[in-house]
């Protein structure tokens, strides 16, 4: 295709190599259309380079020194007096595997015919008009450079990152977010968290097994606040039985130094002055370290939307519709960075599936779109914390006249969990009384997100809570616990 007036068309440009952004490019390039995709930093995005896969590997680390500590309960003793924590070689592992899987993406991706990548930042300066300032490596000619380019279609897989602390000081005093703690050389004495979301979560266990003193401050009443009470309620005295402190209700007020360079947090707690009032009991804390995980933002500041009429919530996501299509004509967004989107991986991947189906493999069909889709996630402390479809809050509000029942065991009923002592934490499913239709599901439990997996395989093939409760699952597995589970129902007034 010739090249526009002012610089290079091209028939699709992709800002941004997520998990959505990059196979999205592939597919364009292999459809063969003149692709360009366009990076700032690494070819992967959150997941693959700050976000899954690092903190997996972390995490993984994590557990294997929890059981090493844990060996006399299996009868098993090593004849040392205490565990020892290289944390030179947790680093080393987990840059070593993000490395072997952005790698692999760099390969597959220079290999595609039609497609071209420049590392740069993008900013619209016009409809379907971009200009990319270099910010590395890339084609020939482009370094510290920039170029203006057109497209006849324009996605955004920009993604998000984590939001700034908004506490008085927080702009002088020093602390970490999800991607610098994964980087420190040493072990926090006394790690202090603000966010009680999966982030928070996954970190304040991993560094409490790894020797750190924690504590967790939570602005909301309970950790996990998407998550029905009860779960919230298991998941906090999990925690507390890993002897890491948790503050609900807390609002930090303040941070700063004292002179021996330690962090002061000064946190505001209710106490509970009589039946009509409530007064406010301000709590010191001390610490090494502090890490903000308190959510995450979108990265749009920069990308001179206004210009494209992009429109974006208040908060700056990218507004959408059922199709990922914007506002504007021809430029779609897919992600992280989408308003109302939940924020994970595989939700990034299901959005590339659907603007592939609708643009490329089936234009001329009904297209794909986001709704109705069923939503799963894992929280990967340990034990995992998975969950597919609906809460009872959710449900509730979704389906106002549905008659709803609720199953929940705890895993001390789960044989599989007894014989590996992995017994913390419970399941509790949800169905549709008169249908027997699953609504959702979640297990805080030992291979949680696994267990999960098995009731969304029954949801998507439209299953009822009585083909699981009848099913013959090998003895003994987890799943066999899904035979057992829905003896428990009851109705949710």
């Amino acid at each position: 295709m010739a090249a526009a007036e002012g610089g290079d068309h091209y028939e699709a440009i992709i800002v941004g190599s997520g998990q959505g952004g990059t196979p999205l490019a592939a597919a364009f390039a292999k459809a063969g259309k003149r692709t360009l995709l366009v990076e700032e930093k690494h070819i992967g995005g959150t997941c693959v380079n700050e976000g899954c896969t690092p903190t997996k590997t972390m995490v993984a680390s994590a557990r294997v020194a929890n059981l090493t500590v844990r060996g006399p309960e299996y009868g098993v003793r090593y004849k040392r007096s205490s565990l020892m924590l290289e944390l030179d070689t947790v680093r080393k592992r987990k840059r070593d595997i993000v490395e072997s899987f952005r790698g692999g993406s760099e390969k597959r991706l220079a290999s595609e015919a039609n497609l071209e990548v420049l590392h740069g930042r993008g900013k619209f300066v016009g409809k379907r008009k971009l200009e990319i300032t270099s910010t590395g490596t890339s084609s020939p000619g482009f370094v510290g450079s920039t170029r203006t380019v057109t497209g006849s279609k324009i996605f955004l897989n920009v993604g998000c990152h984590p939001a700034p602390l908004n506490v008085k000081n927080a702009d002088k005093i020093p602390h970490l977010n999800s991607t610098t703690i994964m980087e420190l050389a040493e072990v926090p004495k006394h790690l202090i968290i603000i966010g009680g979301g999966p982030i928070g979560l996954e970190f304040g266990q991993m560094f409490r097994r790894f020797g750190a003193k924690v504590s967790i401050v939570q602005h909301g009443p309970r950790l996990l606040p998407r998550e029905d009470e009860d779960v919230s309620a298991a998941v906090k005295h999990i925690l507390e039985e890993d002897n890491i402190d948790v503050y609900v209700n807390a609002t930090v007020r303040e941070i700063s130094r004292v002179p021996t360079g330690l962090t002061v947090v000064s946190v505001a707690l209710p106490k509970k002055a009589s039946a009509d009032e409530e007064e406010i009991s301000v709590k010191t804390l001390t610490c090494s370290h502090i890490l903000a995980a308190a959510g995450r933002a979108p990265n749009t500041a920069e990308l001179g939307l206004e210009s494209a009429g992009v429109d974006v919530d208040g908060r700056g996501f990218v507004k959408v519709d059922e199709n990922l299509e914007t506002s504007a004509s021809g430029i779609y967004s897919l992600g992280d960075v989408n308003s109302g989107s939940p924020q994970f991986t595989h939700i990034s991947y299901d959005d590339f599936r659907i603007l592939k189906h609708n643009i490329l493999d089936n234009p001329n069909a009904k297209p794909k779109s986001t709704t109705g889709r069923i939503v799963a996630n894992v929280t990967f402390m340990d034990p995992q914390i998975g969950r597919v479809g609906e809460t009872v809050a959710s449900a509730k509000k979704r389906w106002p006249g549905r008659k709803l029942a609720i199953a929940s065991m705890p895993m001390t009923w789960v044989a599989r969990a007894l014989e590996v002592n992995e017994t913390r934490g419970l399941m509790k499913g949800m169905v549709d009384k008169e249908t027997g239709e699953i609504l959702g599901f979640v297990c805080v439990g030992i291979e949680g997100g696994e267990l999960m997996s098995v009731v969304q395989m029954a949801m998507l093939g439209g299953l009822r809570y009585t083909d699981l409760e009848n099913a013959v699952f090998a003895h003994p597995t987890l799943a066999e616990s899904l035979n057992n589970l829905w003896g428990n129902l009851e109705d949710l007034p």
